[in-house]
């Protein structure tokens, strides 16, 4: 007992040496525990993997090729590390054959994917931008009808992954996300996602999976990082100055649009049976005697000036889209396309349905299915 209370005499007679080391403690046990938790759920997702590779294939039967879009300076330069640790050891075991191709510069990502060979499987590792330049890469490809039906995995190593919520179910920790975009690609389940075709007067169509933002707040987004000093009241300070100093905060724009068109309807997952012969022959003489006429009628513009905070033209594939509306924009300033900045001027904006497929997790599947019931 006497030494005990020696003990408790001792921590009082030195407590900020006592307090710091409860600190460093604490700290490292909490990190320590972190570490454990990425491991058990990296042993986990290679379990799994596993049972993927041991899947025995025909003689005749190739193995999976994937080409790998990684862009090592994401999320602060960590991108490469965390893709090593993370993703590599689970597309190894499944075998899949990888080939992992990195960027050097901004910009890169869309030139090597205009100029890429044909792959089974297309894996963006990276975040908003990398996806969004490789999207691009795609639809300016001559060949965009056969590259299109290439499916393509998204693995969040980015410091903005605007399309992970739509894709799989995110947590707090970038290992167990990771792993799981990794694991969706191995397990097939695609869907088809819209895409945004935003074209200027002189410079090759952009394509966006989100869409453009334009307006105050965008302005403010792209300031907070100069408060970074002021800590969790960085975000306030932005939007307070950027008040100050630019009242009225109202944009004007000059929007043309056209009236809505009824979506086109989902193609059937199977080929219909073929009709008989006799079908196919009063088919092709009652088109020879009475040609189908297709009558097309003009585009009617319809022009509105606005004036607003924010304006937002986004794709929803989150949710469900029942119309279709082509845009054009005439703005000034800067607009973020897929939180890309990009100088602003006079665009058409137009949707293409379901344009891309991508790997969805199961989970995220049984979501969406029950938003849109």
């Amino acid at each position: 007992m006497a030494r005990v209370v020696k003990g408790f005499r001792t921590l009082r007679n030195h407590w900020k040496k006592s307090t710091f080391a409860v600190c460093v403690l604490s700290y490292g046990g909490h990190w320590l525990y972190g570490k454990h938790c990425d491991n058990v759920l990296r042993r986990e997702a290679c379990l799994v993997a596993r049972e993927f590779g041991r899947q025995q294939i025909a003689p005749q039967e190739r193995l999976r090729k994937a080409t790998v879009i990684l862009n090592p300076a994401a999320c602060s330069g960590k991108a490469n590390s965390l893709f090593e640790k993370n993703a590599v050891p689970i597309l190894h075991l499944a075998g899949v054959e990888i080939t992992i191709v990195k960027t050097d510069y901004e910009g890169q990502a869309k030139k090597l994917t205009e100029l890429m060979e044909q792959t089974d499987v297309l894996i963006v590792a990276g975040g908003d931008g990398t996806l969004q330049e490789v999207v691009t890469g795609l639809l300016r490809r001559p060949d965009q009808d056969t590259v299109c039906n290439t499916p393509i995995g998204f693995i969040p190593l980015g410091s903005h992954n605007s399309l992970s919520p739509s894709l799989h179910l995110l947590s707090d920790n970038k290992v167990k996300d990771i792993t799981s975009a990794t694991l969706s690609i191995l397990k097939g389940e695609t869907v088809p996602l819209d895409v945004l075709q935003i074209k200027g007067e002189k410079e090759q169509p952009v394509f966006a999976l989100m869409g453009l933002r334009w307006g105050a707040f965008r302005d403010v987004a792209a300031t907070i990082s100069k408060y970074w000093y002021l800590g969790p009241l960085k975000t306030k300070a932005a939007h307070w100055f950027s008040t100050l100093r630019e009242w009225p905060l109202v944009r004007d724009v000059s929007v043309s649009y056209l009236d809505p068109c009824l979506r086109p309807p989902d193609l059937p997952s199977q080929k219909p049976p073929r009709p008989n012969l006799l079908y196919r022959i009063i088919r092709r003489l009652k088109n020879r005697w009475n040609p189908p006429v297709e009558v097309e009628e003009p585009e009617q513009w319809k022009e509105e000036q606005l004036s607003t905070l924010e304006l937002f033209i986004q794709t929803h594939n989150k949710n469900p889209v029942e119309r279709v509306s082509p845009k054009r924009i005439g703005t000034a300033g800067f607009y973020n396309i897929d939180n890309e900045e990009y100088e602003a001027m006079p665009v058409e904006i137009r949707l293409l349905p379901r344009k891309l497929r991508f790997f969805i997790s199961a989970e995220r599947r049984e979501q969406l299915l029950l938003q849109t019931q």
